[in-house]
């Protein structure tokens, strides 16, 4: 009988969720958008009844479900909440490992998501082999996890590691947690964005992003414009990788990584943010640092790698 661990990825914008084996293969996976949902309870009444339905399609007597991993923003492994997610409707402490696990009826597990995606680069992908690297996922907001001698650094009240709201300009862009100028506001889709809004606003500078109303722009009509060569899409890229350069630099100094990985929307600009973030970084590097560290995409498919990550805490609980 195969063992089987439901994944669970919970974004900014949408929710997808995989049944995964333990050798990495997702057998099913689903996604649904997540703002509709206004009131927690409603939203796990929604996602267990989407869960059973994809269960029922399966053979029951050929795997056994060993258990619900969970990967959300602000996601505390040691209690199974989210507190205090600046990007989700839901405020406050939330115990959605409990809540679901009274749903779905097997052990349930949370962590952050970004720490979900990290170790399913950790056991599926390109960190497969590292003991040292962080992982930075360039989404609605930024999430960030970190692996230190082999080991997933939770903290000891479970939020270690939460590059997205160190502070780069104290008078800078309000964040939704509340503080002014966190680097997510700045390198994020949402970030490059409000960028690019700034400078349309601010100049008369002619642009093909001008054809949109403010609503209507996104990081990837942004990347559309860049790979048009539009100027304020080209420097809104430059700036966000500039930003972000200077912040993976200052973490090079706390860490020593062998690698980061980024992962996320607007991580699949490619070269428009990988390259100009890597020159960046480099300049901003303390001398022993220097062309040690690479910066490298996640290998693992989009969204797999937080469906995978967060599964695997499945199995890190359950091992053979």
């Amino acid at each position: 009988m195969q063992r089987l661990a439901i994944g669970i990825d919970i974004g900014g914008t949408n929710v997808s969720y995989g049944l995964v084996t333990e050798d990495g293969l997702v057998k099913l996976k689903e996604s649904f958008p997540i703002k509709e949902f206004e009131e927690v309870h409603s939203f796990v009444d929604y996602l267990s009844t989407r869960i059973n339905h994809s269960l029922k399609g399966l053979n029951r007597e050929d795997f056994k479900l060993i258990g619900v991993g969970i990967g959300a923003p602000n996601g505390n492994y040691y209690k199974g909440t989210i507190e205090f997610a600046p990007n989700l409707k839901w405020k406050g402490i939330i115990p959605l490992a409990d809540l679901l696990r009274e749903k779905i009826c097997v052990p349930t597990y949370l962590t952050n998501d970004a720490n979900a995606a990290a170790m399913g680069e950790k056991i599926y992908g390109g960190a497969k082999n590292m003991r040292d690297f962080f992982m930075v996922t360039l989404g609605t907001g930024l999430g960030s996890g970190f692996f230190a001698n082999g080991q997933l650094i939770l903290g000891h009240d479970g939020f270690a590691g939460e590059l997205g709201h160190a502070i780069v300009d104290p008078n800078g862009r309000q964040c939704g947690c509340g503080r002014k100028g966190c680097l997510e506001t700045y390198a994020s889709a949402t970030g490059i964005v409000k960028t690019v809004i700034e400078s349309l606003e601010k100049t008369q500078e002619p642009s093909v992003l001008r054809k949109f109303t403010i609503e209507e722009i996104t990081s990837e009509k942004i990347y559309k414009a860049a790979l048009e060569n539009d100027l304020i899409a080209l420097r809104a890229f430059d700036f966000t990788a500039k930003i972000l350069g200077l912040m993976l630099a200052n973490t090079v100094a706390i860490t020593s990584p062998e690698a980061i990985f980024l992962f996320g929307g607007l991580a699949n600009a490619g070269d428009l943010i990988f390259k100009p973030t890597k020159a960046y970084m480099e300049d901003y590097l303390l001398v022993i640092y220097k062309n040690k560290v690479e910066i490298k995409p996640s290998s693992l498919p989009e969204n797999d790698a937080a469906i995978l990550g967060a599964a695997a805490l499945v199995w890190h609980e359950n091992p053979i």
